[in-house]
């Protein structure tokens, strides 16, 4: 389902790219296109580096956290994928992102405040949600989505600065192209956004399954959760939507349209649903494997 999902709003976001373009013309829309493309092919190729730059994220090796990369390495390979390499970020409040344009080349990051809050299992529940996301290859959609939103956008506002400007009698009004500029770009973020919702949906059912353990990463949801309210994030607001929760205040009421995550209670309703009906470990369940501290 959660495929199918971002498949639809793909489709609508190319029916409003063309839409858009049409009141433009060929010629602009093909222009407007090309340069989304390259600019997004280079955020495609180099995106790893500048997140890990910006979060001041360093590499670790497995002699400095043996305990992380034999959990990676065991992940990886139950979700048939290469070990990522792994990197850790200064970072109090918990959390978690992978990065990478596929799974050669991927990252997995996580914070250091991460390795202090969760347990063992949870951790393991985590970083099974983030290679579920470069198995699903979500690094790619993304960059797809915002190619197609951000043509969107060069198209939409061509079109209103052409408009205002009354350059062409067969094109919309003024005002129709004032309203154009304004609405589609909108119209196109708030599909991306959705997009970005479903894939989150998606790398936990994933997840979950290489894990064989929904509860650890319901679990450890909730407590990062708490730890975004809790403790405050020194991250980039351009970059919430790579991490496992928000790092920033939830969103209510109609501005949740905007947010780059899912409901956290819809999230973790489904994972116990998953629970239930896969036999996993049994809710609440303690393991000394897990539970021991970093």
């Amino acid at each position: 389902m959660n495929q199918l999902k971002t498949v639809l709003l793909l489709g609508i976001l190319s029916a409003i790219l063309v839409g858009v373009g049409g009141a433009l013309g060929s010629n602009a829309l093909g222009i407007s296109i090309v340069l989304a493309v390259v600019m997004n092919l280079g955020a495609y190729f180099f995106s790893d580096r500048i997140v890990l730059a910006m979060h001041r994220a360093q590499e670790i090796s497995p002699a400095e956290s043996p305990e992380l990369h034999r959990m990676v390495e065991e992940l990886a390979a139950r979700a048939g994928i290469p070990k990522p390499r792994v990197y850790l970020i200064p970072e109090a409040q918990p959390n978690a992102f992978a990065t990478g344009r596929n799974p050669e080349h991927a990252v997995v990051a996580v914070t250091s405040g991460i390795l202090q809050v969760l347990d063992r299992r949870e951790l393991r529940g985590v970083l099974a949600h983030e290679l579920a996301h470069v198995k699903n290859r979500d690094i790619l959609v993304s960059s797809i989505a915002a190619t197609v939103a951000a043509a969107i956008t060069y198209v939409a506002h061509a079109v209103g600065f052409f408009g205002m400007a009354g350059s062409d009698e067969d094109g919309p009004s003024p005002a129709q192209s004032l309203l154009l500029a304004i609405v589609a770009p909108i119209a196109a973020t708030l599909i991306q956004l959705g997009i970005s919702r479903s894939r989150e949906y998606g790398a936990d059912a994933t997840g979950a399954e290489i894990s064989g353990d929904p509860e650890a990463l319901a679990r450890a949801l909730e407590k990062l959760e708490q730890a975004a309210h809790a403790i405050p994030a020194r991250m980039q607001p351009a970059t919430a939507s790579l991490f496992i929760v928000n790092p920033f205040s939830a969103t209510e009421g109609v501005l949740k349209l905007f947010s780059t995550h899912p409901s956290m209670r819809e999230r973790i309703r489904r994972l116990r649903a998953m629970q239930v009906s896969s036999g996993g470990w049994p809710v609440g369940a303690r393991d000394a494997t897990f539970d021991a501290r970093w």
